[in-house]
């Protein structure tokens, strides 16, 4: 019989098996979850049978969904790879790459996905423009950077922004700490502790613009560059401080400190990879923003898909 299988399935697959769950997986291949469902009913259809246990959480695939997921994995690689080839043949293998940052925890992410990045490009200079960057999408438009690492989207004519993630940004105090007690941090749970922060403009931090300063609630500061110190701190009960999960989390592990939600729904914050519009024609500029988007929910905890907005 004719076979059905188009690449869209195989991605699907796929985001059915990174995330566990069908909400999930539509909100990371883009589509509205019942159109993420039609796909499913497609093949189950085709093959009269099951892809996954309906019931099961996390999502458990049956024999014919593991067939498929396995087909997935060794085709998807290479379609990749195809099309990254043709895309040198056709614009060439050299260019340039200079990255911009305006987040002292990018790095976490930021090296392997370089690391990742380089033996894929070989003929792509690539580079951090050094330092950290109060204005990463100004470097952008000088010329100075090619792609510029951000957490708000600005509507500007001659930029293009790119999703990454969105990520859940935490509390963390010493686990003697008197809020430690509370299940969950609200903007009044600052006003009387020192507030522990890398050395950036209030407007760049998400816990200040979003929670506190729209409360009216403008706690003493101490600042640190380094994530390390800011732990220490913490840990010393030198103050609080919000960071993303992700970077916590190791020391959370080693009982160094505690962390709690920030408001009831939790504190996100964003990413995105603004480019010049320009520069729309060079695959590389794309293809290191995919490989930054799997190499994060790959390797990050608590990360959630992001969508641009209206």
């Amino acid at each position: 019989m004719d076979s059905i299988i188009e690449l869209r399935h195989l991605k699907t697959l796929l985001a059915l098996e990174e995330t566990g769950s069908v909400s999930l997986a539509a909100k990371r291949v883009f589509l509205t979850q019942s159109a993420l469902s039609h796909q499913i009913r497609i093949l189950e259809n085709y093959y009269e049978a099951p892809l996954f246990e309906r019931k099961s959480n996390p999502l458990r695939f049956t024999p014919v969904g593991e067939r498929l997921l396995r087909l997935a994995h060794d085709l998807m690689p290479r379609v990749t790879e195809a099309e990254r080839d043709l895309a040198q043949i056709i614009e060439g293998e050299a260019g340039e790459l200079r990255l911009a940052v305006e987040c002292h925890t990018c790095f976490d992410w930021l090296m392997p996905a370089m690391g990742e990045f380089r033996p894929l490009w070989p003929q792509v200079e690539l580079d951090i423009v050094s330092g950290f960057h109060v204005d990463p999408v100004g470097l952008l438009l000088e010329h100075r950077a090619d792609i510029a690492i951000t957490s708000e989207v600005e509507t500007q004519p001659d930029v293009n922004y790119q999703p990454l993630f969105a990520y859940e940004m935490v509390g963390i105090c010493a686990k003697d700490h008197p809020l430690a007690a509370k299940a969950v941090w609200e903007a009044e749970d600052f006003m009387d502790e020192t507030l522990i922060t890398y050395p950036v403009p209030d407007d760049m931090l998400d816990l200040l613009k979003k929670v506190l300063l729209p409360k009216g609630i403008n706690p003493p500061r101490r600042h640190s560059e380094l994530t390390i110190a800011i732990i220490q701190l913490v840990a010393s009960r030198r103050g609080i401080a919000a960071l993303p999960y992700w970077t916590a989390m190791p020391y959370l592990e080693r009982g160094y400190i505690i962390s709690r939600p920030i408001t009831t729904n939790g504190l996100q914050s964003e990413l995105y990879a603004a480019m010049r519009n320009e520069d729309r024609n060079k695959s590389y500029l794309d293809n290191f923003c995919q490989i930054v988007r799997d190499r994060s929910f790959a390797d990050l905890p608590g990360l959630s898909v992001l969508e641009m907005k209206e």
